[in-house]
C-alpha cells in the first residue's frame, strides 16, 4: 500500500512548490502514532475500565459545573453591559433634554442656599442667618472680613432658584443695615 503525501517547499524567491508522492517520513509516522495514542487514551479513560462509571460521572459533573460557571459569568457580563448601556443612555438624555424645574418654596430655597453656599469652610455658617421670601434670599449676620460680605452675596446669587439677594451682613462694631423697602405687590 502506497501513501501519497504532499510537501510544500518555498524557494529563495518566495515561490511555493508542491511535491507529491513518496513514503511518509519518520517524523510523520511518529506524530501520527502519538496523535492516535492520545485519542485512544482519551476514549478508553472514561469508557473502558472497571472504574469507568465513576470516571464518566466525574467527567459529566465537571463538564456541567464548568458550563454553569461559564453561564453565570456570561450572564453577569451581560447584566453589567446592560447596566452600563442604560447609564450611558440616561446620561445622554440628561445632557440633551432640559430639566423641568418647579419653583422652590421659601423654606426649601433657604435650606438649599445653606447647603450649597456653606459647603465651603471659608464662609462662617454659625454667624449668618438665611431666610427666603418669594425667591429673594435675606442674609443677616456679622462677618469678620469685608470681602466675605461681597463673596457670600455672589455665591448665593449663583444658586439655582434665587431671584434676588438682600444682603444685610455687617462687620463687627458697625450697625446692622436695614432691609430695603419692598413694593407691596399684594393689594389689601
Amino acid at each position: 500500500m502506497k501513501i501519497a503525501t504532499r510537501a510544500y517547499l518555498v524557494d529563495r524567491r518566495g515561490r511555493v512548490h508542491i511535491r507529491t508522492g513518496g513514503k511518509p517520513s519518520g517524523a510523520w509516522r511518529a506524530r501520527s502514532f502519538l496523535i492516535g495514542a492520545a485519542v485512544g487514551g482519551a476514549l478508553v479513560y472514561p469508557l473502558g475500565s472497571e472504574r469507568a462509571r465513576r470516571r464518566r460521572r466525574l467527567l459529566i459533573e465537571r463538564t456541567a459545573a464548568t458550563a454553569r460557571r461559564d453561564s453565570r459569568q456570561v450572564t453577569r457580563a451581560i447584566r453589567i453591559a446592560a447596566a452600563r448601556t442604560e447609564g450611558h443612555a440616561r446620561g445622554f438624555i440628561h445632557r440633551v433634554l432640559p430639566l423641568a424645574t418647579e419653583p422652590l418654596d421659601d423654606a426649601t430655597l433657604a435650606h438649599k442656599v445653606e447647603s450649597v453656599v456653606f459647603r465651603s469652610p471659608r464662609f462662617p455658617k454659625g454667624q449668618i442667618s438665611v431666610n427666603a421670601e418669594e425667591g429673594t434670599v435675606f442674609l443677616r449676620g456679622q462677618v469678620d472680613q469685608p470681602e466675605l460680605i461681597h463673596d457670600l452675596e455672589q455665591a448665593v446669587r449663583k444658586v439655582p432658584g434665587v431671584h434676588d439677594v438682600d444682603n444685610l451682613l455687617h462687620l463687627p462694631g458697625t450697625p446692622a443695615p436695614t432691609s430695603r423697602p419692598r413694593r407691596d405687590t399684594h393689594a389689601r
